[in-house]
């Protein structure tokens, strides 16, 4: 059975070129040959080996992890890799670690909120490791709200210096990863307190260990917070806590690009706009839509490959049963999924764009599209990770009970991602950011303030809240134009209703405290927008032959008409759709799932992900599944013995009725 490819036949179905389908997945040529060298580069490196994770107990699995960390920085130095490289080469070792933190938070912060000076010092220090760094900022008490932390940052005139305190049990930070054992220094967030004023939270990059024998510093507390769900998962990250008790640091390690304070104690804000901080964020939260994508198109890779494997049922006078991919309810439930990985990895690829748009526009202080770049990007942050973290879990469902096994790859994934609707904005709070951005703007409309950027279509609210769809066969919902102004009419109709109902309260907050649900609905609403007309305008450009057109083009419809499917209700009750132009949108999907069956593993193939990164039985690219199920299940420890440890203790009295009679 070894060599064989169990998959050869669905792979000959395939009515477009994969390897044209593999280039616009990672974007261009250059970004797919990169990403293609990197993926072989670790999978051949036996130091990278994870397919013992879930055996290893916390200690190995975290020891393991700094093995491949240094690993990783000795063949990046060796290489001589660039930083679009090494940063595949991170993403392909697949093993959540310090390393993360360094470059994702710690790294940028300093860039984003430090002086040239500060960013000399310090980045020479990080980006040669010679300094590892956290961001700490989610505390015990608090993490959402951060102008509610209590961590202190008091400037002492006398000695120049701040004095970093934690004045309860809830300011002690909680969280950070990297911080538990290995981060040397820290960003800590800290309201700072200088001639008895409280000037709010700012950055303090504060040294936590010795750089000669790693111990903590004096008067700093500093732990890792216990393991955390799932085997393996996400416990290779050493999430921390910290305490400081008067901690001091010399003035000048206050990050002063945005604001300072003199050497007599003034505060001074600086020239430099607060919004540059935006940049940042919109960056940070393009990575997370980056990451969706990733995380949701490896759990369809798995559950597509199995489900042409696996044949359940349908079989007559003796024959083949039928693969469990070809019927209608696996499809109703994949096809969308794996529509949602292409969608999402567009609408990251767009974000791209927006992060270098509004990077131009503060370097000529242009603020006129912030609010709404920060909104759409906390809205498909939140929409994005919650419907990867949905669909890594419907996935498993879809391989049945074998899904369940930890060697399918698919409980390992869903433990390490689901942090993710919660870590850079709580998934919920920020759909309500995006609503009060929406009431704020429907509130604008009469003005002559135009919308601008993702929220455009508001400007034709006149004709949106009249229009009726055109729809009249089913072939019409292959239509853009109809499908964008039915999300749109849906958009703006909730958003509408909303600022009408928030209208009756007196007090406006009491009436977004009482409206919340609603208007999650509404931000929810116009984020979804936002990804089917990314989606259709991505169909515009020059991609791919006429083959890979005609799928993505499929995939489109697919995730736009199933969101109808899905939220019918908003549809119908907003009048944006009869019941009978539903009717015909079904009709339309059951269409494109049949289009979509013969490509559905060729479109998996696309995302060119190796059986090393897949770390799943199930997925494996020859779909050799079931020799291998047994053979992960000889290498687990309770088959060392044939005899189980405890049978002479337990079994054994129990089954020959050796036990002693209990008196009551």
């Amino acid at each position: 059975m070894e060599g064989i490819d169990h998959l050869a036949d669905e792979r000959n179905k395939a009515e477009f070129d994969v390897d044209e389908m593999k280039i616009v997945w990672a974007g261009s040529r250059h970004a797919f040959e990169v990403s293609d060298r990197i993926a072989r580069l670790v999978a051949t490196d036996p130091v990278f080996e994870k397919s013992d994770r879930a055996r290893l107990s916390r200690k190995e699995l975290f020891k393991s992890t700094l093995k491949k960390c240094a690993h990783a920085w000795k063949r990046i130095i060796e290489l001589r890799l660039t930083e679009e490289e090494a940063g595949r080469l991170r993403f392909f070792v697949d093993q959540p670690a310090f390393v993360d933190l360094h470059w994702g938070m710690f790294v940028p912060a300093i860039k984003g909120q430090g002086t040239e000076e500060q960013q000399q010092k310090w980045l020479s220090l990080a980006n040669k490791m010679q300094i590892i760094g956290c961001y700490a900022q989610t505390e015990l008490g608090h993490g959402s709200n951060v102008q509610g932390l209590e961590t202190t940052a008091t400037f002492d005139p006398k000695t120049d210096e701040f004095v970093i305190h934690s004045p309860t049990q809830t300011s002690s930070k909680w969280w950070p990863g990297g911080l538990g054992k290995v981060s040397t220094h820290a960003v800590v967030y800290a309201r700072l307190i200088t001639d008895g004023k409280d000037y709010g939270v700012h950055g303090f990059i504060v040294q936590l260990r010795s750089l000669e024998d790693h111990s903590p510093l004096p008067n700093i507390i500093v732990g890792d917070i216990g393991t955390k769900m799932g085997n393996g998962a996400y416990n290779s990250m050493d999430n921390g806590f910290l305490m400081f008790d008067q901690v001091r640091i010399p003035r000048d390690q206050m990050l002063m690009r945005l604001a300072r304070v003199t050497r007599e104690g003034k505060y001074v804000p600086s020239d430099v706009p607060k919004q540059l901080m935006y940049g940042t964020m919109v960056y940070v939260r393009q990575t997370i839509v980056a990451d969706a994508s990733n995380a949701l198109s490896r759990a369809v890779c798995i559950a597509t490959r199995y489900s042409a494997v696996r044949r359940q049922f349908g079989a007559r006078n003796g024959g083949i049963e039928t693969q469990v991919i070809d019927y209608k309810t696996q499809q109703n439930r994949l096809f969308p999924l794996l529509a949602s990985a292409y969608a999402f990895r567009f609408v990251g690829e767009w974000l791209k764009w927006l992060y270098t748009d509004v990077t131009a526009r503060l370097q000529a202080s242009d603020f006129s599209t912030l609010p709404e770049a920060h909104a759409c990007t906390a809205g498909l942050k939140s929409l994005t990770t919650t419907a990867t973290a949905d669909g890594i879990e419907e996935c498993r469902k879809l391989c049945g009970g074998h899904g369940y096994l930890w060697c399918s790859g698919l409980p390992e994934l869903f433990a390490v991602y689901v942090p993710a609707c919660t870590y850079e904005g709580d998934n919920i709070v920020l759909q309500l950011q995006v609503a009060r951005f929406l009431m704020k703007t429907v509130s604008q409309l009469g003005s002559g303030k135009a919308p601008v950027g993702t929220t455009a279509y508001m400007a034709r609210a006149q004709h949106l809240l009249q229009c009726r769809s055109g729809v009249q066969k089913a072939e019409d919902w292959l239509n853009p134009a109809a499908v964008v102004e039915a999300f749109e009419a849906r958009a703006l109709r909730m958003a509408v209703a909303c600022a009408k109902n928030l209208s009756k309260f007196e007090n406006q907050e009491q009436g977004f405290s009482e409206l919340l649900a609603e208007l999650v609905e509404a931000a929810i609403a116009h984020c979804q927008l936002i990804v089917v007309s990314k989606f259709i305008a991505k169909l515009e450009q020059d991609i791919g032959g006429k083959g890979v057109k005609k799928q993505l083009n499929n995939l489109c419809y697919i995730y736009a008409l199933h969101i109808l499917h899905k939220h019918l209700g908003d549809f119908l009750s907003t009048n944006s759709i009869t019941p009978k132009q539903a009717s015909l949108a079904n009709d339309q999907l059951r269409s494109l799932y049949s289009q979509v069956r013969p490509n559905a593993v060729a479109l998996v193939d696309a995302f060119n992900y190796t059986d090393h990164y897949l770390n799943s039985v199930l997925g494996r690219y020859d779909g050799n599944v079931y020799p291998k199920l047994f053979e992960e299940a000889w290498k687990d420890p309770l088959n060392d013995s044939v005899v189980p440890d405890g049978y002479q203790e337990y079994i054994r009295p129990l089954i020959k009725q050796q036990l002693r009679t209990a008196r009551l």
